[in-house]
């Protein structure tokens, strides 16, 4: 039975999407909660990476894939991921960003959002 998308707290949107992300095997997922920072355009960034464009290519995917099964309507937004180095995927009160490693490191957006709760994933 398919779960009805709006009654979806943006915390069990985080929790599921981190799940679909350890499908794909992305590395290094952190989720960072900016609920209490009021400049934040979402209540969760996930941000993690993959070992090859075509990895980062595979959990965008995936992560879309598996919301639209999931739910019976995909309500995502999804960019960059044509060249394979960056994707975003925006659920509007989560959005994940998933980059190859050495991009990863060059946008530094944990950095950005130190004064957010991380959460840490064990990689899978």
């Amino acid at each position: 039975m398919k779960q009805e998308a709006k009654n979806l707290s943006s915390t069990e949107l985080n929790d599921l999407v981190v799940g679909f992300i350890q499908d794909k095997k992305g590395k290094d997922i952190v989720s960072l909660d900016l609920r209490h920072i009021p400049e934040a355009v979402a209540d969760y960034f996930i941000v993690c990476h993959g070992d090859s464009t075509t990895q980062v290519r595979a959990i965008a995917d995936h992560v879309e894939e598996e919301y639209s099964k999931e739910f019976g309507r995909s309500m995502v937004t999804v960019e960059g991921k044509s060249n394979g180095e960056w994707a975003l995927v925006d659920f509007s009160d989560v959005v994940v960003h998933i980059f190859l490693n050495e991009k990863r490191e060059f946008y530094q957006i944990e950095d950005l959002w130190s004064d957010a709760k991380a959460t840490l994933y064990e990689n899978m």
